[in-house]
């Protein structure tokens, strides 16, 4: 991906985009995930856990956030226009690292996506969209081999991956610039009677107001990346999980 601040701060967006959300975990597994991208660091690529089981005893998350949606749906499907407030930022974070593929969609499809639509236009390329694309086709032949076998080429029938966010902590926050962890809940089924297995990631996330919306820069990034250097990742668990608190995070719940 290249070397330097530019190379890093490329290779936090293309993990921030959800390549890593493509490696759920096995329900059965503990460690590294089937099919998981390469290793996960600070630098923002996703770290693959086990899954967790709903916990015997609920704990409420002692701290919730209802995330606005954008105002607008983009050309490419992608909800923008989120407000100038610290849920707002949250909101483009959520957004941009949800990603569901299966059904119609190929990883090619939701990369080059969320690429063309959170990505502020400064620091978008023809060069580094194209890395997204080759990156995401990467991606798809190896779940495709993963989940049918050599020579699959393409998902299985009734294949699918997603990853939807359900927590984030933010690590430093000002008017037009917030970066924080976001935690994801990823579910993955191999085909149409495989069992549907499910773990969580979590990565570096950044959104910098830009011409009136958050978006993902390099300047942002490479900023969060030096804050974290050094220090420990919160801990991956489930909201209603007492470490879920312990942890820091903030829940999500939709906004009416």
């Amino acid at each position: 991906m290249g070397t330097g601040i530019a190379g890093l701060a490329l290779g936090a967006v293309l993990a921030l985009t959800g390549y890593a959300a493509f490696s759920g975990d096995d329900s059965d597994s503990a460690g590294a995930a089937k099919g998981a991208s390469p290793s996960a660091s600070a630098s923002g690529a996703a770290t693959p856990t086990e899954t967790y089981a709903p916990p015997k005893d609920w704990t409420d998350p002692v701290r919730w956030a209802a995330l606005p949606r954008g105002q607008n749906t983009d050309k490419f499907g992608s909800q923008v226009g989120f407000p100038h407030t610290l849920e707002g930022a949250a909101a483009m974070m959520a957004a941009a690292n949800n990603t569901a593929i299966g059904e119609g969609k190929t990883a090619v499809d939701e990369q080059t996506r969320i690429y063309n639509s959170y990505v502020s236009v400064r620091d978008y390329s023809a060069v580094n969209a194209e890395r997204v694309k080759q990156k995401a086709q990467e991606t798809e032949r190896q779940l495709a081999q993963e989940m049918g076998g050599p020579g699959q080429k393409s998902l299985p029938a009734g294949a699918y991956m997603r990853s939807v966010t359900i927590g984030f902590k933010v690590l430093k926050k000002s008017d037009d610039e917030v970066s924080a962890w976001v935690l994801s809940r990823v579910v993955r089924r191999d085909g149409e009677t495989a069992k549907e297995t499910s773990g969580y990631t979590r990565r570096i996330a950044v959104a910098q107001w830009v011409d009136g919306d958050w978006k993902m820069t390099a300047d942002a990034t490479s900023r969060a990346l030096e804050d974290v250097q050094g220090k420990d990742e919160p801990t991956m668990a489930a909201p209603g999980d007492p470490a879920f608190n312990v942890a820091g995070w903030t829940a999500i719940r939709a906004a009416s």
